[in-house]
């Protein structure tokens, strides 16, 4: 067998980090918060068609000149259309903006303007948090089912972490936080467990051939034996995404640093968190035996 890496050796060091984090993360939530895009508090939509292709760099440059810092300026489809998303319900808005825009010399036109009320958008964020938790729930049954409880409280307190952490990070540097990067971090969510379930079925596979070994070495030869995987799926993914974050623009910003950071703190969480998880609930070889199982075993002369 080559060299097994002692993970699980420096699992209270791991601890310390993991708890130092949390507790950063949940610091920066309760005092900072999170800063909602206009998806979830509300504002004003404002679609323009330029005659030439739009540059949107100078475009967020004359409104931020003009008052107006909080824009958030998106291409919208062809090059030459543009839509603007600030706060505000003045009826008005789209033709204050254009007015602004055209002060440069470029030729434009307002094509429509929509208000998204605060009410649409505390309903998008209560449904947003909802279909997480749900994601949440049925990830716990699932590996409830497929694999053993303990399991299940493994990956769901490693899933946790990863959100929480993520959250934080966004919380601290004030990201906006809009429905992309909701969307992240389901993504997250379901990057990180796909992470976890595959050590955690080699730790099931290795219970039957190393019926002698203790839960700390099995975990140990078992995340070793994934390691390769693991790292080869991590370091592409990152590199994929840093493309994203270096090449997208503002516009995917926000959705691009949360996968990020999610996916190296989900590669982390897999790996000293719902492993470790498993030495806390003192995991034993009889809570992977079925009771019928079990049953027959004992009943043999």
């Amino acid at each position: 067998m080559n060299r097994v890496i002692n993970f699980m050796g420096v699992r209270h060091i791991a601890l310390a980090i993991t708890l130092l984090l949390t507790l950063i993360a949940l610091g920066s939530l309760a005092v900072k918060g999170l800063n909602f895009g206009l998806d979830f508090t509300g504002g004003t939509q404002i679609e323009l068609a330029y005659e030439q292709p739009a540059d949107l760099g100078k475009i967020r440059q004359q409104l931020t000149g003009a008052g107006y810092g909080d824009a958030v300026v998106q291409s919208f489809g062809a090059t030459t259309e543009v839509v603007v998303r600030m706060q505000g319900d003045d009826p008005d808005l789209g033709n204050k903006v254009a007015a602004v825009l055209q002060q440069s010399g470029d030729k434009l036109q307002v094509k429509k303007v929509e208000f998204v009320g605060p009410q649409v958008g505390e309903e998008l964020r209560d449904q947003g948090g909802l279909g997480m938790l749900l994601a949440l729930g049925g990830i716990m049954l699932y590996l409830a089912f497929r694999f053993q409880w303990k399991f299940s409280i493994g990956a769901f307190v490693s899933l946790v972490h990863d959100v929480i952490v993520t959250l934080g990070f966004l919380s601290f540097f004030q990201i906006t936080f809009d429905l992309t990067v909701l969307a992240a971090l389901l993504a997250i969510i379901g990057y990180s467990l796909n992470d976890t379930i595959v050590v955690f079925d080699r730790v099931r596979e290795n219970f039957r051939v190393l019926r002698k070994t203790s839960l700390i070495d099995n975990i140990n030869i078992s995340t070793t034996q994934t390691l390769l995987r693991t790292m080869a799926t991590s370091v592409s993914t990152l590199l994929a995404i840093g493309a994203l974050l270096v090449f997208a623009g503002d516009n995917l910003f926000g959705f691009s640093i949360a996968l990020f950071v999610g996916v190296s703190v989900g590669t982390y969480s897999s790996v000293y968190i719902s492993n470790a998880a498993l030495i806390w609930l003192d995991l034993k070889v009889d809570d992977l035996i079925p009771p019928v199982m079990a049953e027959e075993v004992d009943e043999r002369p």
